[in-house]
Order: structure tokens, then sequence, then C-alpha cells
């Protein structure tokens, strides 16, 4: 009965005005076969049901005058005989009465049906819009974040790197000059280069920090050889990376994107999993780019690798903002592996 009805609903007005004369044509044929001592008068209802939801009120009306009379001549053709004529006439009036009520029913509560859709679907639209507003202005505010920090950088590497570096060098030659006139103070001018050039170090480290994804499309592949390096250097943990073909992408928000996962899976490893070794992979393979972390140690938290952990949740919005989506997942081999995979060019 479900699959007729939703097949009606997808069909033409006349198609369903038909079917509903059908009806009724079907249900006084089999009235008139049983004779007037069974009542089928309940089963006129289907038609004046279909006609009120599907066609509307007016229809519904002259359905229910139309079955009360196939529903009375069904009974004067199967040989009914009354005392009176009044008492078909009550009770076709009682019966048109009741149809009539019950088409007064569902027109309300049709029309109730309609308004609540009508009110489902404005609701649905504005919250998709506002949904499609509130990404919009995420991705803005975090790619504004994004040019911010390379912006200042920049600035850091070529402005007071450049600055620094200079400054050691004029401390170079003038603590030259003091050991060449062989003045104690040679010693005090060593070493405030050597604190010049450790603020050089950590300047360009802020910078690097603030910056990791150059301009240009290999920039991606290099902040990830550094990546490991540094990661490898500075908790002794073997850290490699792999890029069988070159990847580029130039569009800088995705590779940053990109990057900032990878940072932040691999700096969960480290803190969680306790690993040997920590493998980061990016590939491009069936024109899909797919970034890959994995590591061999204790696996993650439960709750970083359900997503309710902060770094999971930044992870994925990461994603989100590309248009993809990220799995976490024990490693078949033992750790956590975290696998990211985007087209490799943006549908127009």
């Amino acid at each position: 009965m479900l699959q007729f009805v939703r097949h009606l609903e997808r069909r033409p007005r006349p198609v369903i005005i038909a079917t509903v004369l059908v009806i009724i044509a079907v249900i006084g044929w089999v009235d008139y076969l049983t004779g007037h001592e069974l009542s089928f008068s309940v089963f006129y209802l289907l038609g004046v049901v279909l006609a009120v939801w599907f066609v509307g009120s007016y229809f519904g009306a002259t359905v229910s005058v139309l079955s009360v009379v196939v529903w009375l001549a069904g009974d004067f053709a199967s040989g009914a005989r009354f005392a009176s004529p009044l008492i078909p006439l009550w009770n076709a009036i009682i019966l048109l009465t009741f149809y009539l009520v019950v088409v007064w029913l569902l027109a309300r509560l049709r029309s109730f049906h309609q308004n609540l859709e009508s009110q489902v679907r404005q609701r649905t639209t504005a919250l998709t819009k506002e949904m499609a507003e509130r990404q919009r202005l995420e991705k803005e505010i975090l790619e504004v974040s994004e040019r911010e920090q390379r912006r200042i950088g920049y600035d850091l590497h070529d402005g007071l790197c450049q600055h620094l570096t200079a400054t050691a060098m004029a401390g170079r030659v003038l603590s030259e000059k003091l050991e060449a006139r062989s003045l104690p103070e040679a010693a005090d001018g060593e070493r405030i280069v050597n604190m010049v050039e450790n603020g050089i170090a950590l300047a360009r480290g802020l910078a690097h920090g603030l910056a990791p994804v150059d301009m240009e499309a290999e920039g991606l592949m290099t902040a990830f050889n550094e990546l490991a390096s540094t990661i490898e250097k500075n908790s002794k943990i073997l850290c490699t990376f792999s890029c069988e073909t070159p990847v580029l992408i130039t569009d800088t928000t995705k590779a940053t994107h990109l990057y900032r996962i990878a940072q932040e899976a691999v700096s969960n490893a480290v803190r969680h999993g306790s690993p040997k070794s920590i493998y980061i992979s990016l590939s491009n393979r069936g024109h899909r780019v797919t970034l890959t972390v994995e590591d061999d140690g204790l696996g993650l938290p439960e709750s970083w690798q359900n997503g309710t952990g902060l770094g999971t949740r930044i992870m994925a919005h990461r994603a989100a903002l590309m248009g993809t989506t990220i799995s976490i997942e024990p490693n078949p081999t033992g750790g956590t592996l975290v696998e990211c995979s985007l087209p490799e060019k943006s549908p127009e």
C-alpha cells in the first residue's frame, strides 16, 4: 500500500483522477456482486482519501457524492427493497455526511502537512545557507590567519634575520680588530657574536614555524623534509619523508593545510604513541594527492582516534576546508595510520 501511495505521488493529476474513478468503479462492481445484504460503503473511503490527498478537497467531495450514488445504484441493482423511499435517502445522507467529514478532516490534515513541509524546506534552506556562510567565513578567517602568519614569517626572515646577520658580521669584524690588538675584550666580542648568531637561529626557526611552506610548487615537499629532520633531531625518533614522484601543489592554502595536518599527526604520535619510527609519505595516484603519516608506536588515545580530541577536530576541519576527509585508524603493523586524500586539482 505504501509503495502504491509513493507511486501515485510521482504521477500527474489526470492519472490520479483516473485511478480514483477506477477504484470507485471496481468497489461498486464488487458491491453489486455481493448483494445488498453486505455493505461495502466503508471501502469507498479509499477513493475519497486518495482524491482529497492527491487532488484536493473539492474533488474529494465530488468523489464522495459519486461513491454514495454508486453504492445506492449497486444496492438497487442487486434487488434491495425498502418500505419507504425515505429510508435509502436517509442512509445516503448519513453516508454522504460521514464522507464529507472525512474530506474536511483530511483536507485540514493535508494543509497542515503541506505547511509543515514548507516550513521544513524553508528552514532547511536557511540552515544550508547559514552553514555554507559559516564554512565560508571559517575558511576565510583561517586563510587570513595563515596569510598573516606567512607575512610575519617572511618579515622575520627577510627583515630581522638579515638585520641580525649584519649585526653579527659587524660584531665579528669588531672582535677581529680587538683580537688583532691583543685586547682581552676580544673574547667578549666573540661571545656577543655567538649570542647574535643564536638569535638568528631562533628567528629563523620562528619564521619557518609561521611560514613552513614556500610559495613555490615544490615547497610542500621541502617543508616535509625539514619537518622530518626537525622531529628526528629534537625527539631522537627516526622520522623519514618519502615522495616517489614529485607532487607539485601550486595552491599555497592547500599545501599549508596538508603540512599542518602532518605536523599535528607527527606531534601527537611523538607525545602519545612513543614510536621508534615515523613515516611521512606524499603521493599522486589517480589524480589524487594522498598524505600518509604512520608510526610503529603504542597507538593514540581513544579520545584522539574517535574524533573528540582537539587535534583531531582541527585536522578534520582543515580537511573539510579542502573538500575532503581524514581517516585515523590503527596501523596494521602497529601504531597509528593517518591518511588524507584530495583531488589533484579543485573542480571548476
